[in-house]
């Protein structure tokens, strides 16, 4: 693309109302300003949070909605005040791509908590109320200080969806210092529990996945995990009672927490990453007994970001991608429905 001195339009995939499959269309990109960065994508990551919207599953959504925030790309276009990056760098794109900047969380490094509500790479409204379009697309501007760079260990393909699942299981493991010592669970071998083992694991923790089958079992021994249970045999909520210092939740379905919270020690916490659509039902005396704790994390900020793409780049750790053409994205939607992907789809945006 020529410097950008005005909206331009480029292609992208949409779905253009709330269950629709979606098809190929053009959404407009905005200029590229003084602190922007054009931003030529060669891939996006395939996330569960993605159809979960574009099926109104979290509440009305936006449409025409382009889904996409695990976004890998190169830079092609800087604006006039860009310092961080230049023409040929190759960068990334999370879920987030604006927040107010003031408030305390802001400052703090906490962007993904602004207070007055960060703004989503797509499913949003921008600073000017303009509709944001996300990754399924050729193209993306994005103000510098939202843009990740991708180290140069790690290929674009299989770091895009660090953007998304790496920093939410990242985040959660860091603030709740896995390492050795530690004792951690994952709960779902999927798209975020196979990047959560093998973060863990790196970090130096003693993994666990805990998975409805033991289906997958190879597969999550070989990311790193040092154990694995199946949950639909009631013998391992006896057997692991009392075991985990901390559990960490991947999975979008409900699950029963009681349960759940009783495989912790004293003190242990489930930290819960995974959305369900519905609500969870929770006996108070689970975490009263055992001091533990119940709670919940959302990606990170951009600083800790930038610290996941750099220990993913130091510790060899991408995400397991099946590279698709974007043609093939409802039947990708329907296969992660279905579990049916090891681990994480990944469009390859020249196919647009």
């Amino acid at each position: 693309m020529t410097a950008q001195t005005s909206t331009t339009t480029v292609s992208a995939y949409a779905a253009p109302s709330a269950k629709a499959p979606l098809e190929r269309t053009t959404v407009p990109r905005r200029p590229v300003g003084a602190s922007d960065v054009l931003i030529d994508i060669k891939y996006a990551g395939i996330c569960h949070s993605d159809i979960h919207q574009a099926r109104d599953g979290w509440g009305e959504g936006i449409f025409p909605m382009v889904p996409g925030h695990e976004i890998a790309g190169v830079v092609t276009e800087v604006g006039s005040a860009v310092t961080k990056f230049a023409v040929g760098d190759r960068v990334g794109v999370g879920c987030m791509v604006d927040s107010c900047r003031e408030c305390d969380n802001c400052k703090a490094g906490l962007e993904q908590y602004c207070a007055k509500g960060n703004i989503q790479t797509y499913n949003a409204l921008d600073k000017s109320g303009e509709p944001t379009y996300g990754g399924y697309s050729t193209h993306i501007v994005v103000d510098e200080a939202f843009t990740l760079r991708i180290p140069d260990g790690l290929s674009l393909d299989v770091a895009a969806p660090l953007l998304c699942a790496g920093i939410t299981t990242y985040s959660p493991l860091h603030r709740w210092n896995a390492g050795p010592g530690k004792k951690v669970a994952v709960v779902g071998l999927g798209g975020l529990g196979h990047m959560g083992v093998k973060i863990a694991h790196a970090m130096g923790a003693e993994v666990t996945v805990l998975s409805q089958t033991l289906r997958k079992k190879d597969d999550g021994l070989k990311l790193g995990a040092d154990h694995y249970y199946a949950t639909s045999d009631e013998s391992t909520f006896e057997q692991l009672a009392g075991s985990f210092d901390l559990i960490l939740s991947t999975v979008s379905a409900p699950l029963p927490l009681d349960k759940y919270l009783g495989l912790l020690r004293p003190e242990g916490s489930f930290v819960n990453v995974g959305a369900p659509e519905e609500p969870v039902s929770l006996n108070l005396f689970s975490v009263i007994g055992g001091g533990k704790t119940l709670a919940g994390s959302m990606i990170g900020g951009i600083q800790e970001t930038q610290d996941m793409l750099d220990f993913c780049a130091e510790h060899g750790l991408g995400s397991e991608i099946e590279l698709i053409d974007a043609d093939r994205i409802n039947e990708a939607y329907e296969r992660v429905l279905a579990s049916d992907v090891r681990y994480r789809f990944v469009i390859d945006t020249s196919t647009i």
